[in-house]
């Protein structure tokens, strides 16, 4: 099967995917050019399945990645921790998966991607933590097994779920290896409905005050 379509000729609504079947690292390649810098329809590869799903957000699936990253930012800033934040960012290993994460973290190895304006997982190493909202769809964990992330988490219905890479595969835990010493599981989902409903500064706000009275 020959891709013929791209973003432009493809018309999605919130909330819906499409599946591409018997597609090859080149039509991957080739989606992404033709989609340019629009980066409404997110875009994956999987060569082991031969599939390039296209997801386009739905407005809900915005705002909470938008709190999220933002959450991780103030936990980050309150340990002092340096860090850097690539998003929007397409992750690539040539010719065996490439996905774009709603939100991504070099924390440890921050250096590893300073001044550069492309990341290549030929030569640098992956992000320290991807972050998913899940809505309408379902991340694929193995296309990050693939690239190698270590860290992965997944929100669904008010539910964040860690997974972390052990020996080529990803565990369940209860624990961030990022943040060990708090209990992220259990407390963010808290602050990302409040950012919902009512809204988001106050959900940040309210957060600040948190780790004001827990200390680092």
């Amino acid at each position: 099967m020959v891709l013929t379509v791209s973003p432009a000729q493809l018309t999605l609504s919130p909330g819906s995917e499409v599946i591409l079947s018997n597609q090859s690292w080149s039509d991957y390649e080739a989606l992404l050019d033709s989609r340019g810098d629009d980066g409404f329809i997110k875009v994956s590869f999987n060569a082991q399945t031969g599939e390039i799903t296209l997801m386009a957000p739905m407005p809900g699936h915005g705002r909470r990645i938008d709190t999220l990253s933002d959450l991780v930012k103030a936990l980050l800033r309150h340990q002092q921790r340096d860090y850097d934040s690539a998003h929007p960012v397409t992750f690539k290993r040539f010719q065996e998966a490439g996905t774009e994460p709603d939100a991504s973290f070099y924390i440890q190895n921050w250096q590893s991607i300073s001044g550069k304006d492309r990341i290549d997982l030929s030569k640098d190493l992956p992000a320290d933590l991807a972050i998913e909202v899940d809505l309408t769809s379902l991340t694929r964990r193995d296309i990050y097994r693939v690239l190698g992330v270590p860290e992965l988490w997944i929100y669904r219905e008010k539910e964040l779920k860690i997974y972390v890479l052990v020996e080529g595969r990803y565990v369940d835990s209860q624990v961030s290896p990022t943040f060990p010493d708090m209990d992220v599981k259990s407390i963010l989902p808290e602050y990302v409905e409040l950012a919902w409903r009512p809204c988001s500064s106050k959900a940040l706000r309210d957060f600040d005050a948190f780790l004001s009275s827990h200390p680092s």
